[in-house]
């Protein structure tokens, strides 16, 4: 289960360490094998290799003339990376990657359960302004939950 949020660097060259209890379970879950995609609020996707697997299955099993279809099976399989950590436990994201997300150095690394959110840090204090701003709704499905 991955939990939390973590400030992180991205290097000149685009890499970013993961946090040494999210890789421990990375390769223990995946033999550090990664899958990285665009999503479409514009930050990265970031699966362990077998969570991604059946996923993956499900947007190839949508329907190809379908435009609605296609456009979702471009932004999410046509941007999908299969990547490994290296040995000092670092990825590199890609420069489209990185473009899409407007990912430059200062990034933010969220723990989503079976996978993690990479954004920018810009995107991130965008997303919790929206998310903690008094206008916004909470979703039909927790309005019965509490903590």
């Amino acid at each position: 289960m991955f939990r939390g949020a973590t400030a992180l660097n991205l290097d000149a060259k685009g890499r970013l360490a993961v946090p040494s209890k999210h890789r421990d379970a990375l390769l223990v879950q995946s033999a550090g094998r990664l899958v990285m995609t665009a999503h479409p609020h514009r930050c990265v996707l970031l699966y362990p290799q077998p969570a991604w697997l059946p996923i993956e299955e499900k947007i190839n099993s949508l329907p190809s003339f379908d435009p609605v279809s296609s456009s979702w099976k471009r932004l999410l399989l046509g941007h999908a990376e299969e990547l490994e950590l290296d040995a000092s436990g670092r990825l590199l994201v890609s420069p489209v990657l990185r473009q899409l997300a407007g990912l430059e150095k200062e990034a933010m690394l969220i723990g989503q359960g079976g996978y993690f959110e990479l954004w920018s840090k810009d995107g991130w204090r965008a997303q919790m302004e929206q998310a903690l701003s008094p206008g916004n709704a909470i979703p039909t499905a927790l309005e019965n939950f509490s903590l």
